[in-house]
């Protein structure tokens, strides 16, 4: 293949990757916002506001409980089939099931069944999601150089903020032009309905791709692995769980600041939903800027050293965030808001390069979806609800209630919260192995012994 063909492969696979995620996470986000927007009252009408919300919140985290289980079946995929096919098919998933959101009955018609059929159709959309991330930034940086996998790899994440905009932009245009009652009656089920557009444009783009280098010649040595989800476990079972913990300080904020931030912004200071989508339609602008530059920042000082100033950036941030939001002045309000996803694009923009090239060729698309997608259950999938929960002084599930150990109504206890993601997500970026220097078209067995060899004369002077 000629350099110019290879390039054009290339650019291909990269608009690709970024296009289909941005539509996936279009997807998953728009249950995010009208959930905290609509879905309390039309899926559980007979509870109150908050024990509502956090019905809700725990219908949020049945997509992230299941997004492993996408990590596991599609990487199982990703990894003997190959990137291209996988991720055709987790574009379906997910897209028929948004668009089947939009065609649901609520609780008028169906009774609690309506929440339970909204529950099944949230897992599927976990796991279509769950089987995305990992084949996206694949097809990305397996087609790139050496040089820039940390850029490359940013591409496929740029897709998180476009899908951020495009969900929150869409919901506040339906909600503007319907109307809060319209909107509380039908309009919102619109943005889920257009989902439908959206997965026909991705799937046409990504019928257009050719398959990843690194795959092709895994094929062509006969070196794929009959069961990589076993095989990742045995080998790197060690960089799956780091890669999990590192995700603490940049996805648990995450959706403190794009889900939660609707919930914290009626109960504390009472601003106009419409007003609070649009400030997070900003901020997702501004993660179209930030998240490739720190990618390619992290190409020329260090995956490692940018990462962990994000996450020390983010420690502080969560006091100044919750502090000046809970002052409830609007100009304040929108303007932090509209900066509050830096210090996670600090983080975000060299993740997908810092957790793929920890895995060798042959297991990455198992490996890198793994330690991504396990740590939606111990970060992003809690953390709406359990700031709500300490807002609120109270937990309630499903009716049940236990109250929360801190005093209500202080939003520095959410503060404390990312505090503590960032404290575990630090040491885990500490212990984490720098592999990226290591050639990822190249099985890493192969490369260990020289690097060893090369340690050791280094070591002898």
């Amino acid at each position: 293949m000629s350099p110019e063909e290879r390039r054009r492969n290339m650019m291909k696979a990269v608009v690709a990757s970024t296009v289909g995620t941005a539509i996936e996470w279009y997807d998953y986000f728009l249950f995010g916002t009208a959930g905290a927007l609509v879905f309390a009252k039309l899926f559980f009408p007979k509870s109150d506001q908050l024990a509502g919300t956090l019905n809700v919140y725990v219908i949020f985290f049945a997509g992230f409980l299941a997004r492993p289980i996408g990590a596991w079946l599609f990487g199982t995929y990703g990894d003997r089939i190959g990137r291209k096919a996988t991720l055709i098919a987790t574009l379906l998933f997910m897209g028929v099931a948004t668009f089947l959101i939009g065609l649901m009955p609520t609780y008028s018609t169906l009774g609690l069944w309506a929440a339970v059929l909204l529950v099944v159709l949230r897992v599927c959309q976990g796991i279509g999601v769950g089987g995305e991330w990992g084949g996206s930034v694949l097809m990305a940086m397996e087609w790139g150089s050496q040089k820039r996998k940390g850029w490359l790899g940013s591409w496929p994440q740029f897709g998180v903020p476009i899908g951020l905009v495009l969900s929150n932009g869409i919901v506040a245009l339906t909600v503007t032009l319907a109307g809060p009652a319209a909107f509380q009656s039908w309009a919102w089920r619109i943005p889920f309905l257009l989902s439908i557009i959206l997965v026909a444009v991705g799937l046409y783009i990504r019928l257009g791709i050719v398959e990843t280098p690194v795959f092709q010649a895994l094929l062509n040595e006969r070196r794929i692995e009959r069961a990589p989800v076993r095989e990742v476990f045995r080998r790197n079972w060690r960089e799956i769980i780091l890669s999990a913990l590192l995700r603490l300080p940049e996805q648990a904020p995450f959706y403190l600041f794009t889900v939660f931030v609707f919930t914290f912004g009626a109960a504390a200071t009472k601003l106009d939903k419409s007003f609070l989508t649009w400030a997070v339609s900003i901020a997702g602008l501004v993660s179209f800027i930030s998240i490739p530059l720190f990618g390619h920042l992290s190409d020329v000082i260090g995956r490692k050293t940018v990462y962990m100033l994000g996450i020390a950036v983010m420690a502080v941030w969560g006091f100044v965030y919750f502090g000046l939001f809970a002052a409830a002045v609007p100009v304040v309000v929108f303007i932090v808001i509209a900066v509050s996803l830096l210090p996670h694009d600090m983080q975000y923009g060299p993740q997908a390069s810092l957790i793929a090239e920890s895995f060798t060729g042959r297991l990455r698309y198992s490996g890198a979806s793994l330690g991504y997608q396990l740590a939606s259950i111990i970060a992003g999938g809690p953390a709406p609800y359990v700031a709500t929960g300490l807002w609120a002084g109270k937990f309630d599930i499903l009716g049940l209630s236990f109250a929360s150990p801190f005093p209500a109504k202080n939003p520095y206890t959410i503060s404390v919260y990312i505090l503590i993601c960032c404290v575990i997500g630090f040491l885990a970026v500490v212990a984490l192995r720098d592999r990226s220097a290591f050639d990822h078209t190249v099985e890493y067995e192969e490369q260990e012994p020289m690097e060893a060899e090369g340690l050791r004369r280094r070591a002898m002077g």
